[in-house]
């Protein structure tokens, strides 16, 4: 998937690629859903997210930023702060 840079992300593009990436059921892809408890997503799998991301909107995410980010919401705001 690759959405126009410049134009923000709708939660479904982003569920769409958090289901692609950490292979989790999409019923769990929520805005309040814990990266770590929630999806079960380690550092790796935060990274592969970060990467993936980065390759349908154009934003990536600085480690020291990402570490701070909990939730899918937090990711989704995030990103649609930078585009």
């Amino acid at each position: 998937m690759n959405i126009k840079e410049n134009t923000t992300m709708t939660f479904e593009e982003m569920k769409k690629i958090v289901v692609d990436t950490l292979s989790c059921d999409e019923d769990k892809v929520t805005m309040e859903a814990s990266l770590t408890e929630d999806l079960e997503a380690d550092s790796l799998d935060a990274v592969e997210l970060n990467m993936a991301l980065e390759e349908a909107c154009g934003v990536s995410i600085p480690d020291e930023e990402l570490a701070n980010l909990k939730t899918v919401g937090d990711i989704f705001n995030y990103i649609n702060a930078h585009v």
